[in-house]
């Protein structure tokens, strides 16, 4: 699969590209014939450099956010896929979706422990498998998405039809107004 500048192969078991996680998920979730995955500079990976550097649209590329939320004495965690050129509304939509008092974007050494991925490179296919994943509905409108491959030297593409067959996925308006 060819985006911008980059060829995509499709994601293996072993494959170096991704943390094990990843390609063992995608394998285990029927998904597997559905991600590709690329090398890329990780000095690249935040997703302005990314776009600007390979070509790819921003129309097409994800940010994989990971969400804290807390209600009473219960700490837990979720995701929300959206699209690099939208916000997420984490205090009013995301928070009212996990029935939460309070939610707010996981710190990064929390985030980065609880995925086993690197910073800007997070991505959903690899997720704990309990956690709520809410994917904006502009991502399902999209045939593929790029998101990060789990490490920052790689990125993922993804049909967004592999999207709703994650654990605990859900599509909603998650865009902030």
């Amino acid at each position: 699969m060819k985006l911008g500048h980059l060829t995509f192969k499709p994601i293996k078991v072993d494959d170096e590209l991704v943390p094990k996680t990843i390609a063992l998920r995608a394998h285990e979730n029927g998904i597997a014939d559905d991600v590709f995955v690329v090398g890329i500079n990780p000095d690249l990976a935040d997703t302005a450099l990314f776009c600007k550097e390979y070509r790819v649209s921003l129309d097409i590329s994800t940010n994989c956010l990971i969400i804290e939320a807390t209600r009473a004495d219960k700490t837990w965690y979720s995701a929300c896929l959206i699209l690099a050129s939208d916000m997420a509304d984490v205090n009013g939509i995301i928070r009212k979706a996990l029935g939460a008092r309070k939610a707010s974007f996981a710190p990064k050494d929390t985030a980065l422990r609880l995925t086993g991925m690197e910073y800007g490179g997070i991505t959903p296919v690899g997720l704990p498998t309990d956690w709520a994943i809410y994917i904006d509905e502009a991502v399902m409108d999209r045939d593929v998405v790029v998101i990060g491959g789990g490490f920052r030297r790689s990125k993922i593409a993804i049909n967004t039809r592999a999207l709703a067959k994650l654990p605990n996925a859900q599509t909603l308006d998650i865009k902030r107004a």
